[in-house]
């Protein structure tokens, strides 16, 4: 943390961590944008007080970020922590005026969204064929059905845990961004699957992970 701004920026961060439970994720995402804006008041002005603070001084942050080539989508994120930094310590009292106010974000271009044909995908799912000798071909059939009938997120599809299995429903419980909980109904066919792919983890490894899906070695998933 930069020295200047240490304990407003702790009480902050800890704010997210214990009272919105934010993930560690976005925790680290939040400290990084906020140390890199006082670290750019230090080396440009010598530091600034919390209520010295102005728009002119994110303003210049951030277009010393555009001429570094930053998309418009990483500023609008630095932005977008800037504003709950300070709109969390105008709550508290300890500044009286958002500087943030007169900041405006940049566009971001807007992408058509790229659609998998249904054919296409059941086409890949029977090229997978499920073998109880193949770990590998059988994780990456999982993976792809769960993703095609649930429409689940990367974070929530790795992260899913054993105990959020409701066979008897044919359902999921995942758990989202904000740790808000919803159900996703799944049909009996890949539920079958799913208790395929358990039983054969079972055998398979020692020590289970928690979570339901594992590499080949038995560990849990990583985004990559």
């Amino acid at each position: 943390m930069i020295e200047n701004n240490s304990a407003e920026v702790q009480t902050f961060i800890d704010y997210l961590k214990f009272e919105k439970r934010y993930s560690v994720h976005t925790i680290i995402s939040y400290q990084t944008d906020l140390s890199s804006f006082f670290e750019y008041l230090r080396k440009q002005y010598g530091g600034v007080g919390l209520t010295e603070i102005t728009h002119s001084f994110i303003r210049s942050w951030l277009a010393g970020l555009k001429e570094q080539k930053l998309t418009s989508k990483s500023i609008n994120r630095k932005i977008s922590t800037l504003r709950s930094f300070f709109k969390y310590h105008l709550k508290r009292g300890a500044i009286m005026v958002m500087p943030t106010v007169n900041v405006v974000a940049p566009k971001i271009s807007k992408r058509l969204p790229v659609f998998i044909k249904e054919a296409d995908t059941k086409q890949l799912l029977e090229t997978l064929n499920v073998s109880t000798e193949d770990w590998k071909t059988l994780n990456a059939r999982m993976l792809i059905s769960l993703f095609y009938s649930t429409g689940m997120r990367l974070s929530e599809l790795i992260n899913l845990k054993e105990r959020q299995l409701d066979a008897a429903r044919s359902q999921l419980r995942v758990l989202g961004k904000g740790n808000k909980e919803r159900i996703i109904p799944v049909s009996k066919e890949l539920f079958q699957e799913i208790q395929i792919y358990r039983d054969l983890k079972k055998k398979t490894f020692e020590g289970q992970e928690e979570v339901l899906l594992v590499t080949e070695r038995g560990k849990r998933l990583y985004p990559k």
